[in-house]
């Protein structure tokens, strides 16, 4: 798909939303287009960059009809950095969008004829949701195109996020509405703190420079972690970096610096180094306390997870003498939010990280009925996990956007169980795997949750029951 010269399309109505903030848009003659910072229900004139014999993408000229959606983005960085690509629609127009989403994948891509969708649960909160973002160092700041036509500044040091479609230009962040303080503080004072001193910004092209990235974990229980990862080894000025960001913030609660001299920014085989605290910060979730390591996976939007795991805990029904299996543990959340309603909960991770901290959230709230496993998902399966620790009443599955590995449901229809719930961040994934479920197993409701206000993702837990009854 390369550019073309100049093609302009007249009257082309939205009427759809794709998941990565475009509109979906058709002309009179049924063409179809995806348009930038479009809304359903509008029509309008388009400039179309890039087409398909099929599909053009564009942006709008003109606008002869508005949506009753369309607001204003509330951020600067809107259109920019690439996240929270729907501010230009109302949270209501989001959700509506969202629901239409889920059942459109049940149906044309699970084949499910008018699926059971419950109305979406949508956040309280739509801003300052995340308890985890992840920013990143560049020398190459993204420049606005009025800095360009002045002139190319000197300073272009920048922290923030990649700019989407450029992985070497990072979009200088001055606030950000996704996560609550001290975030925006955090980063703005590392920022100044690193300007000030001269210590280089990432050169993601040449892999030189001391800063590279920079995590912020906070928590509802008002515990926070920073992790600065480094690609020289210059201790010195690490601690000294280190120092001042505590000066600063002295109700940090652990502070981890992580050397990272590879090409990638991936740090789950990278060893943290401990600065301050106990390596660590606490959340909580339905009255179950979560300890949060440097490495752990937990979700996101710590409001809406509960919301989500109530939903699972509704479908699962537990009567207190099932045994539950969690696939896809993770750090054992879901399985432990079950465990005070069932006889026994069995895990299984393949990450040896998660699968401890699962261990130390047991324990941490004193449930002896749940064990964790490390293993690859498809393999223990095969292997008669079911016969060795028991046959399941219920299954819950939580996979990554990828869905389940092909090779697990074969033996999910092979070895019927009176309930699954599958919980998905990827409806389309989740409904090709019900679709190869359907032979064994009925779709009987599922209930759509925003996690992520102001983007196209969405999580989905869906019941399922045997049609083979035990």
């Amino acid at each position: 798909m390369g550019k073309t010269k100049e093609v302009r399309a007249e009257n082309v109505k939205i009427v759809d939303m794709g998941d990565q903030g475009y509109g979906i848009g058709k002309d009179e003659a049924g063409k179809v287009y995806l348009v930038e910072n479009a809304v359903p229900g509008e029509i309008m004139d388009i400039e179309v960059r890039k087409h398909r014999s099929r599909l053009g993408i564009g942006r709008a000229t003109q606008r002869t009809a508005d949506s009753p959606w369309r607001t204003l983005p509330f951020c600067s960085h809107f259109g920019v950095c690439g996240g929270c690509k729907w501010q230009h629609m109302t949270y209501e127009g989001q959700l509506t969008y969202k629901q239409k989403n889920v059942s459109d994948a049940l149906s044309r891509i699970g084949g499910i004829p008018q699926p059971v969708v419950r109305p979406i649960c949508g956040a309280s909160e739509n801003r300052y949701y995340r308890n985890k973002l992840e920013y990143s160092f560049g020398n190459s700041r993204w420049l606005e195109q009025s800095e360009i036509e002045t002139g190319m500044p000197a300073d272009r040091d920048a922290l923030g996020f990649h700019r989407p479609g450029s992985f070497e230009k990072i979009v200088d962040i001055r606030h950000c509405y996704l996560q609550p303080e001290p975030s925006n503080s955090i980063r703005n004072l590392v920022r100044e703190i690193a300007k000030t001193r001269q210590y280089s910004f990432y050169d993601v092209k040449n892999h030189t420079g001391f800063l590279r990235n920079l995590l912020v974990r906070t928590s509802c229980l008002d515990e926070h972690m920073v992790i600065i990862v480094h690609g020289e080894d210059r201790p010195e000025d690490l601690q000294s970096l280190c120092d001042a960001i505590l000066a600063a913030f002295p109700q940090l609660t652990t502070l981890y610096t992580m050397l990272n001299q590879k090409k990638n920014d991936s740090t789950f085989d990278l060893a943290p180094l401990l600065v301050h605290g106990p390596g660590y910060i606490m959340e909580s979730i339905g009255g179950l306390r979560y300890r949060i390591g440097p490495k752990s996976f937990f979700q996101t939007n710590t409001h809406q997870a509960l919301k989500l795991y109530q939903f699972v805990e509704e479908f699962a029904d537990l009567q207190g003498d099932e045994i539950v299996y969690d696939l896809y543990s993770g750090t054992g959340t879901i399985g432990l939010f079950l465990a005070g309603k069932c006889k026994m909960v069995i895990g299984v991770e393949e990450i040896p990280d998660a699968v401890e901290d699962a261990r130390m959230n047991a324990a941490c709230n004193q449930i002896q009925n749940a064990t964790f496993h490390t293993g690859d998902v498809k393999l223990m399966l095969q292997n008669g996990l079911f016969q060795q620790e028991g046959y399941p009443d219920c299954i819950v599955v939580d996979p990554p956007r990828a869905g389940l590995h092909p090779d697990i449901i074969p033996v999910l229809n092979t070895y019927p169980v009176a309930k699954i719930i599958y919980v998905s961040c990827n409806p389309a994934t989740q409904a090709r795997d019900l679709k190869l479920l359907a032979p064994v197993y009925d779709h009987i409701i599922s209930q759509p949750v925003d996690m992520f206000p102001h983007t196209g993702h969405i999580e989905n837990v869906t019941l399922l029951s045997s049609k083979h009854k035990n």
